[in-house]
């Protein structure tokens, strides 16, 4: 009951009899003393929650969730809670099943106080969640150095108990197209999971226009459920299977051959549970980015090895990259800081892991190996190689810095474009320009390699200057180092999405390469996110 005597129902129908909670008595003095009791049992159980303690310090203990005129909240709160699953949460962290457990342990005034501040603790869990991710990046894997947008969490009730309940609930998961369209894959998957997923795998080693039989066949069937060819009723590899073929091949990063090879057959195999996980873990990692991006920004992401300038919210330059080796300390971290500057005709700095432990031991051996780089000393002096007994060092006694002159051979090629991060990652050109030719392109120490540097570098500089490709050759031709400063500094996000629905809705997976989807997922289901299969 509320302080008026009237049932609180919590947007739900309960039993009637957890409902009879009798705090009020006849008299004048007793509703008094029931209202005392409720906000010193509200003020003692908020105490050590510093954000909830100041939030009904404000409001001078009055209810949020069950109060007579708190009917709407208690319905949105319920509405979102019982749809915590579609989004791929825990739901059982926050189930509607857990409010009746508190009202039905209600017994005095003191009793609906104390439940008052569990609601509203269940309220600021499920935001914070929904908002920017059930999990802390960091504490699964050490390549994701990423900082959710945590809201303040005084900021959070507040601007709710200020807001209209429906809508403010609504607003709460991220806006981004790629969150809805990931949403929409989630619950197709689902339905799919439900009737089985795709069939029988296709157990062949390689199939290929003109092949005939029951595997082709299967293969045709296999890709009809999965929506890339419409039915037919051919038993040959013809051409409209080979076209459906590309279509995946397109949309999974393979090689757009029309072969089903080893990789295409792998990647049409893989059963729909498992295109189910790699979408709920990109549903959390689009909470973790849930913020603005910038309206000009650059997006690399790792599994796909694509980056883009974004402006506005559509693509307007779009380039391959190389990434960081599958090596766990050569991976290419994920995060996101602003790029302010690019220099032309770098000198590339050796970080002194790659000088110790890929150079040093060549030294040894051979004095005058790596002879593209210049050994300098504590004074900023030129080392001559034949005074130096290499064998007398090693990875911590290692004296000197290793630098590459400028040069089109240059490891950083001919421009590289910064972002200064601990990290000591960012994105450049290259020397070798074959690595962009195959489909996988982790192959870096870590920094993110750039096929088109030229035109990124004209892209960037064309809002500051008429003449864009003027400005950057004139400084490549000086053959010096030369920074040349963005006058808008450009956000850039490192990510690594193995799930995504382009803007034209075709669905696209990527392989895994470092494993953190894999180790994302696994952290997730000990959160208690569970897989759904719909029955439709």
């Amino acid at each position: 009951m509320t302080d008026d005597g009237k049932t609180l129902t919590f947007g739900l129908r309960l039993p009637a009899a957890l409902m009879l909670l009798a705090l009020l008595v006849a008299t004048p003095q007793g509703a008094l003393a029931q209202i005392t009791a409720f906000k010193q049992a509200v003020a003692e159980t908020a105490a050590e929650d510093r954000a909830l303690s100041a939030f009904y310090r404000e409001t001078e203990y009055e209810a949020l969730w069950t109060g007579r005129d708190d009917a709407k909240r208690r319905t949105a709160l319920v509405a979102a809670l019982e749809a915590a699953g579609d989004h791929g949460l825990p739901a059982d962290r926050y189930r509607p099943a857990a409010l009746r457990e508190l009202l039905a342990g209600v017994r005095s005034a003191a009793d609906r106080g104390r439940v008052e501040v569990e609601i509203s603790r269940l309220f600021l869990r499920y935001a914070e969640d929904i908002q920017s991710g059930v999990l802390d990046p960091g504490s699964v894997d050490a390549g994701l150095v990423l900082d959710p947008p945590r809201r303040d969490r005084l900021a959070q009730i507040r601007a709710f108990s200020q807001s209209s309940p429906a809508a403010y609930m609504r607003a709460l998961p991220p806006q981004s197209q790629g969150y809805v369209r990931l949403l929409k894959e989630k619950r197709r998957l689902e339905r799919l999971v439900g009737r089985g997923g795709w069939g029988a795998p296709v157990r062949a080693g390689k199939l290929e226009p003109g092949d005939s039989g029951p595997q082709v066949i299967a293969l045709r069937d296999r890709l009809i459920r999965m929506g890339y060819m419409d039915r037919s009723a051919a038993a040959g590899y013809d051409a409209a299977l080979q076209q459906a073929v590309q279509r995946f091949q397109r949309q999974h990063g393979l090689a757009e051959d029309g072969v089903a090879g080893d990789n295409t057959l792998a990647a049409i195999n893989t059963q729909a549970r498992t295109r189910l996980q790699q979408v709920i873990v990109g549903l959390e990692r689009e909470r973790w980015l849930n913020k603005p991006l910038g309206a000009r920004h650059i997006l690399v992401n790792q599994a796909d090895f694509h980056g883009y300038v974004v402006d506005d919210g559509k693509v307007s330059f779009e380039t391959r990259v190389v990434v960081g080796r599958t090596r766990s300390d050569l991976r290419t971290p994920e995060f996101s800081d602003v790029m302010e500057h690019m220099v032309i005709n770098p000198t590339w700095n050796v970080p002194r892991s790659i000088a110790t432990q890929e150079y040093l031991p060549q030294l040894k051996r051979n004095p005058n190996a790596v002879g593209h780089l210049r050994l300098i000393d504590a004074r900023g002096r030129v080392v001559n190689r034949q005074n130096v007994d290499f064998t007398q060092f090693n990875e911590r006694n290692f004296p000197f810095d290793m630098k590459q002159p400028p040069s089109p051979s240059n490891a950083l090629g001919l421009v590289k474009f910064m972002f200064p991060n601990r990290y000591n990652i960012y994105l450049h050109d290259t020397p070798q320009k074959s690595l962009f030719g195959r489909n996988v392109r982790a192959f870096s120490h870590g920094c993110v390699r750039v096929q088109r540097p030229f035109e990124l570098a004209y892209h960037l500089l064309a809002p500051q200057t008429p003449d864009p490709k003027g400005v950057f050759h004139r400084a490549l031709d000086s053959g010096r180092e030369t920074q040349i400063d963005l006058q808008s500094p450009v956000p850039v996000h490192l990510t690594y999405r193995t799930a995504w629905v382009d803007p034209k809705g075709g669905v696209n997976y990527r392989a895994d390469i470092y494993g953190r989807d894999g180790r994302i997922f696994d952290a997730l289901s000990r959160a208690g996110v569970a897989l759904r299969a719909i029955q439709s």
